[in-house]
């Protein structure tokens, strides 16, 4: 049985329609991240599954029981917000065991024991006296997920919680959720925009854009099999290079008919490869590859270890990545060869993958 099921479900306001018909099955123990830019939708998806957002069409399953109308507090969620929403006045221990004294059965030992317990597992114990503006932006998000994990849920929902934070706390914090995830075993629906947290946290992703889902998979299945260009462009950084299939590309044109079919490959179509899946060759080397693009060198990014050359080839330019030391420069005439396991075609008007090798 799916932890969550929303079957059909739409949002719609006066003026606009803000998520359609979207069907998603969420596992028991799966880290499931809604992923897409910002107005895609996967926010509103996020507030209807915990009640915050009335559901214009459709129903929404929690473990197997129809919650569609039902109120948030009965729904057996908990959400930790992009802001936090910590009680300013309330140390960190009250924040934790407040909603517990509140509105459950448990003694006050019981919610003791499950405050000390969050605090040790998210290592804010001695925090428990503090006030939330004693702590760091990383201390508060680490009390505000401690606050969802005493109530024990069914779903953890993740708004955008981790956008608040510098570079390099966010990398922590992403580590400590995976760590959370695997020690608990918890059912966790996360949103972002962020493609790089999606691809690091995700069980799956849930790509979603205009109110609409695109792709649904593993992280390393969506980046290597696309189902339309736009998912193609959104997941990875940085993003796939498009190149279209002029008829003037005669030298890899028999082999691509060969490989894909004559009905693919026609004029319009758009070959997508990623930066790591473009090789710089040998101008000597050129004519044993299968297919190879001449082009020339418009600038180079190099970033420590690897670099970025921005390369134009025909009437486009690509990204290659190649190592920082490579010795390249602006206007210098290349050779490139494409990863052939990994071409894909996409349709120039639908934007839909035609086809792939890899």
């Amino acid at each position: 049985m799916s932890a969550i099921s929303l079957q059909g479900i739409s949002k719609r306001y006066k003026d606009h329609v803000a998520v359609e018909s979207l069907d998603l099955d969420v596992q028991a123990g799966e880290f499931m991240v809604l992923v897409g830019p910002s107005g895609c939708g996967k926010s509103t998806t996020l507030r209807m599954i915990a009640g915050l957002e009335d559901i214009s069409e459709g129903r929404l399953l929690i473990g197997g029981r129809d919650v569609t109308h039902a109120e948030p507090h009965e729904r057996d969620i908990a959400m930790v917000f992009q802001s936090y929403a910590l009680y300013p006045h309330m140390t960190v221990y009250m924040n934790m065991a407040f909603g517990l004294l509140r509105t459950s059965a448990l003694s006050r030992s019981e919610v003791d024991q499950r405050v000390q317990e969050a605090a040790r597992r998210l290592q804010i114990t001695e925090l428990l006296q503090r006030r939330p503006n004693e702590l760091s932006g990383g201390q508060r998000q680490r009390v505000a997920i401690g606050r969802a994990l005493v109530r024990k849920p069914k779903v953890f929902l993740f708004d955008e919680p981790l956008s608040n934070l510098d570079a390099k706390l966010r990398t922590h914090m992403r580590g400590e959720l995976e760590r959370l995830h695997a020690e608990l075993g918890i059912t966790i629906v996360y949103v972002t925009h962020d493609q790089v947290e999606a691809m690091t946290l995700g069980t799956r992703i849930a790509v979603m854009d205009r109110g609409h889902l695109r792709q649904v998979g593993a992280p390393m299945e969506v980046y290597r099999r696309p189902a339309n260009r736009f998912v193609a462009s959104f997941i990875g950084s940085p993003e796939m290079n498009f190149l279209p299939v002029p008829e003037t590309l005669t030298e890899g044109r028999a082999w691509l008919n060969a490989q894909y079919g004559e009905a693919a490959i026609q004029p319009g179509a758009v070959l997508g490869l990623r930066p790591e899946e473009l090789t710089l060759v040998p101008s000597a080397g050129a004519s044993s590859a299968p297919l190879s693009w001449p082009g020339v060198v418009q600038r180079v990014e190099r970033l420590g270890a690897e670099a970025y050359a921005q390369i134009r080839v025909g009437g486009a330019d690509v990204l290659v990545r190649t190592e920082a030391d490579a010795a390249l420069q602006a206007e210098q005439a290349i050779v490139l060869a494409p990863a052939m396991a990994r071409l894909r075609v996409f349709d120039a008007q639908t934007g839909a993958m035609l086809a792939a090798r890899g």
